[in-house]
Order: structure tokens, then C-alpha cells, then sequence
């Protein structure tokens, strides 16, 4: 288990957080981070374009510094990798792809089948674009008006969904060559996920949007990050590769989207905070908690607790995240609050040893629970111990 410790001030007390947070029942577990944030999304009532009207004036007025400092860190398209780099070369003559192909399948084929289901889930997530470009269109000050706005926010966005565009292409590209899932069940996952979209209880709100994408793309970054290390293991370097590539852009990304909140923080520090509050109280919710694929009615919380098993994203994940961006931001020395933006701050300074002690009570919940198979339509229906 990770340990982490995080350093409070006196004025930045945990001692209101009983008014945000109670410990589970007896009989709650919590499996991975799925469950943490899948119980929250579920019991409060939601809420739509909570940001005041007089706060969109602020995105406007950062128009020019989004220009100077979050634009460039868009790669151009000509120096920008595609997933046909790290892909058999279908342009060779057919006897070559074909042994390029039969090369690829040689390699996965030592992959186990539980990093597969995980690897899957990945994929999935990331095909989901569509709903992810929707909700960033949703935020109040931030919206791209017409489709092809020359709004910065706007350029970021597309440019954002551009490249991330690539990944679900890459993996969806090298499972199917791959010949270890089962692609029509894959399909219809991913149909079902982008029909059904996503609630991420970002409120329409910018300042809780953009704590979100930190949070969410430092999480990406660090489960592709080990998956790249656990393909490496399992004998397939490309895929590693692979995975290791679209980790790197997974930490532009999250460099883009804290510089963001770090630049809320300096021109209104009790609005972002208190917008940190809210986004963590409602807990961060995986972007796919919607995915099924019409035969397991808890098909994300097996994953999740796949994910969970194996150690991919993890509760101690979340934790780390957490402790990372509270003082990644220097949350605790946040002066010139109003006094609700000092009670988010106390919330805050004292969220993670809350989160862990709720971790401490799950885990002794989990050590007493027997490991049970659970059948994976992605793998063809075979068992992975969950």
C-alpha cells in the first residue's frame, strides 16, 4: 500500500469535514474509485450552470493568456505521431502485411486476459470522444459557439479532442489485429457508451470542468503508464510503446488543464476553490461510468475492480491524485478567501486523510472477501478473477 502524508496548516483544519463526508455503514465497500464516485453521482440532486453569469467575463478576459501559454502546448499535425506509425504497414504488398500481422499476434499472444479486459476498457473509454467534446461545449464561457469558433478556449478544445482522437483509433486498431478480443461485442459497448453519453457533475461549470480534466487526465496518464510497463513485461515492446505515447500526450494534457486552474486560482482564488470543493465532493466519476455491453449489468464496477486488482487505477491512485493536485495548486496557502472559500479550503486540506480512512475501513472489508470469476463478453466470455 502507498503512504502518503499531507502537511496541514493550523488555520487548515479537517475537524468541519464531518459536514461533507461520513464514513460508510458496516456493510459499504469500496471496491476502486468507480465505486467511490458511482455512490455520490447517484444520491445528489444535479445541478446545471452553477457558475454566476458575471463569472464569465473572467474566461473572457483570459482569452490572451489561454493564447500565449495553453495553445503551444498543441503539437502541429505535421509533427504529430498517428496510429498508422505504430501499426503494420497495410501498404506493403500482402504477403509482408500479413507476416507483420502474424508478428503482431505472436506478441500478444502471451498478454494475460485480465490486463486484456483492461486494456479494453481503455480503448472504450477513450472511443467515447464524442461525449467528452459535448460536455468541454457545455461550459458556460467557454463554449465553442459555431463549431469552428477562433475562440482560444475553443481552438484548445478541438485541438484537445484532435489528438486524443488518435488513441481510441491506435488501440482499437492493434486489439483487433490482435485476434485476442472480441471486436462485435467491443462495438457494441462502445455504441451503447456514446448513446448513453456521460454525467461528470461538472455543473456546466468551467472551474469545476477544468479541476476535473486535471484530475482526469493525470489518472489516464498513470494507468497507460503502467500498462505500457506491464506490456513491456508480457513481452510486447510495441504495445508498450504504444501505450507509453499516448501517456505522454495524457501529461501534456494534464499540464495544460492545471496551468489553467493555477491561473483561476491567481485571479479568483475563493471561486476556484470553491469550485475544487464542489468537483471533489461530488467525487471525480470515471468519464465511462455508463459503459455496458447488453449482458453484465455491472460491467464497469468489474472492471473497475479488475482494474483495482491488478493494481492499473487503483483507490491508492486516487489518493495520490488528490494529495498530488492539492499541492500541485499550494491549496493550503491560499490567503484573501472569503469565509466559505476557508471552509473549501479546510475541506480540502483535510480530504485525503478522510478519503484514506474510508480506503483503511474498505480494505479490511475486501481482505475478508473470496475472489470470484466473472465472465468478460470482451474476451469472448472466458473468467477473470475479480
Amino acid at each position: 500500500m502507498y503512504t502518503y502524508s499531507l502537511a496541514l496548516t493550523p488555520s487548515c483544519s479537517p475537524k468541519t469535514h464531518h459536514h461533507y463526508l461520513k464514513p460508510p455503514s458496516k456493510s459499504t465497500t469500496l471496491h476502486s474509485p468507480t465505486t467511490i464516485s458511482a455512490t455520490a453521482a447517484t444520491i445528489r440532486t444535479r445541478k446545471a450552470h452553477s457558475m454566476p453569469q458575471e463569472k464569465i467575463e473572467i474566461f473572457n478576459s483570459l482569452e490572451n493568456w489561454v493564447s500565449h501559454n495553453i495553445l503551444p502546448l498543441v503539437k502541429s499535425v505535421e509533427k504529430s505521431w498517428q496510429p498508422h506509425d505504430m501499426l503494420p504497414d497495410s501498404s506493403l504488398p500482402s504477403d509482408e502485411f500479413i507476416d507483420q500481422v502474424r508478428i503482431l499476434r505472436d506478441r500478444t499472444s502471451h498478454l494475460p486476459e485480465d490486463y486484456l479486459v483492461v486494456l479494453v476498457g481503455a480503448m472504450i473509454t477513450e472511443e467515447a470522444l464524442p461525449s467528452y467534446q459535448t460536455w468541454i461545449n457545455q461550459n458556460d464561457g467557454i463554449k465553442d459557439e459555431s463549431g469552428s469558433s477562433s475562440s482560444s478556449w475553443a481552438k484548445w478544445s478541438r485541438s484537445w479532442t484532435s489528438e486524443e482522437n488518435r488513441h481510441g483509433d491506435l488501440l482499437r486498431t492493434y486489439l483487433y489485429l490482435s485476434g485476442r478480443v472480441d471486436m462485435q461485442m467491443i462495438e457494441k459497448t462502445i455504441h451503447y457508451l456514446i448513446a448513453a453519453g456521460t454525467d461528470l457533475r461538472g455543473e456546466n461549470n468551467p472551474y469545476m470542468g477544468f479541476v476535473y480534466t486535471s484530475f482526469q487526465e493525470r489518472a489516464t496518464f498513470m494507468s497507460h503508464g503502467k500498462m505500457a510497463r506491464m506490456a513491456k513485461e508480457g513481452g510486447d515492446p510495441v504495445l508498450a510503446r504504444i501505450l507509453g505515447t499516448i501517456a505522454a500526450d495524457e501529461k501534456r494534457h494534464e499540464t495544460a488543464y492545471i496551468k489553467i486552474v493555477e491561473k483561476l486560482l491567481e485571479v479568483d482564488p475563493t471561486g476556484t476553490i470553491i469550485a475544487i470543493k464542489d468537483m471533489m465532493r461530488n467525487k471525480i466519476t470515471m468519464p465511462a461510468h455508463m459503459m455496458k455491453d447488453g449482458r453484465d449489468p455491472h460491467l464497469y464496477d468489474h472492471l473497475g475492480a479488475v482494474s483495482q486488482r491488478l493494481k492499473i487505477y487503483s483507490t491508492n491512485d486516487y489518493i495520490n491524485i488528490v494529495e498530488y493536485l492539492i499541492g500541485r495548486w499550494k491549496l493550503e496557502k491560499l490567503e484573501g478567501l472569503t469565509s466559505e472559500g476557508r471552509r473549501a479550503q479546510e475541506f480540502m486540506c483535510g480530504l485525503v486523510q478522510v478519503i484514506k480512512r474510508l480506503e483503511e475501513r474498505s480494505n479490511e472489508l475486501e481482505r475478508k472477501k473470496e475472489l470470484k470469476g466473472t465472465k468478460f463478453s470482451w474476451i469472448f466470455n472466458k473468467e477473470v478473477m475479480i
